[in-house]
């Protein structure tokens, strides 16, 4: 009874032990001076991408190299580089792939444009199948009266 008493109290204070922590546990760890500075700090680490973990942000990531990203982060936020600026530092040291949201430009071109062209191609084919079947041509062409008069004549011959 004991046992089954203390679990149930432990499955009920568990979650507010967490509430009380944090969400992410940053605030604690990564103490800024000002609130727009601590939501920039968490606006980054959801931003840039973990290179060792492919698709999982620096945020989440428990890879050595997402803490010394997330360092560097705090640091240059802590001496109140901008948004920009620090996504910059970061592209320039890993590489563009830390960043979900690729800038456009001669490399990125059909990564941003792939989508529209494949809706306008699709329209395109769309109309036309719908002119060509509102049509009603079947693709043989008409006969002139002197070669519908020879059909006549053929048939006539044949059914007698």
């Amino acid at each position: 009874m004991k046992t089954l008493l203390i679990t149930l109290m432990l499955a009920l204070l568990a979650p507010l032990a967490q509430a009380q922590a944090g969400s992410d546990g940053s605030a604690d760890m990564y103490p800024l001076e000002s609130a727009e500075r601590q939501e920039r700090f968490r606006t980054l680490l959801n931003e840039l991408r973990c290179p060792k973990c492919q698709n999982q942000n620096i945020a989440d990531s428990d890879a050595p190299i997402a803490e010394d990203m997330r360092n560097e982060v705090y640091r240059m936020v802590q001496e109140g580089a901008d948004e920009q600026t620090v996504v910059d530092a970061m592209i320039e040291r890993f590489g563009e792939f830390v960043h979900y949201k690729p800038a456009f430009d001669a490399r990125t071109a059909l990564l941003w444009l792939l989508p529209l062209i494949v809706v306008v191609v699709g329209v395109i084919v769309v109309i036309v199948i719908v002119r060509r079947s509102g049509r009603g041509d079947d693709g043989t062409p008409e006969l002139t009266e002197d070669q519908r008069r020879q059909a006549d004549e053929m048939l006539r011959r044949q059914s007698q």
